[in-house]
């Protein structure tokens, strides 16, 4: 068992068979020196691919892309849930429907972040179902970038997320993988 796996038995809570809340850890109080350990394990397994910016989406995204853009030292961007009045129409927007809040995002990246020349890693805390990974990907194929990689915290197996990206054929990384939360019980699947 891996130090986020032994985190999530220690401090998850299973709220129904298809959620498990992370929050006294993860994405509403952050363990930094976990998010550390997090960051490096992403940086070492993507350090070959040529990663030029990291991409990820508001707000329990940033801490972990903000640790691995850290240790790949490459600018970290998130897609914006909310348009700024700052931001004018210069901007890539994408849909993205949030499984645990129950609403769709439109989220935005300003065109001046992301260019052609760019090999994009996507970074999140969770995969579900994939709609954050696939929103993020419309906005690097808007931008005519190149994708480098997806990698997630937390991936739930049993639901779609993890077939949507091989059918892609993205290189991917979960660093935690659960086959179900089933009966109250959290079951690891140790197959990436």
């Amino acid at each position: 068992m891996n130090f986020l796996e032994k985190r999530i038995q220690k401090d998850g809570r299973i709220l129904s068979d298809n959620t498990l809340k992370v929050d006294q850890f993860f994405n509403h109080q952050i363990d930094p020196q976990l998010m550390k350990k997090v960051g490096q394990s992403f940086a070492d397994y993507f350090k070959n691919d040529q990663i030029t910016k990291i991409l990820t989406i508001e707000s329990s995204g940033i801490a972990p892309a903000l640790m691995t853009g850290l240790y790949l030292n490459v600018p970290v961007i998130f897609a914006r849930k909310h348009k700024s009045v700052i931001q004018k129409n210069n901007i890539y927007t994408a849909n993205v429907y949030s499984f645990t809040k129950k609403t769709n995002n439109t989220i935005s990246v300003n065109k001046d972040f992301i260019n052609s020349n760019d090999r994009i890693l996507m970074i999140d805390d969770f995969l579900a179902n994939g709609s954050a990974i696939s929103g993020m990907i419309d906005i690097i194929s808007k931008a005519n970038a190149n994708i480098g990689g997806a990698g997630v915290a937390i991936e739930k197996k049993f639901q779609k997320g993890h077939q949507y990206i091989q059918k892609n054929g993205i290189k991917f990384l979960a660093l935690a993988s659960i086959a179900s939360l089933d009966n109250g019980k959290i079951a690891f699947a140790h197959s990436k």
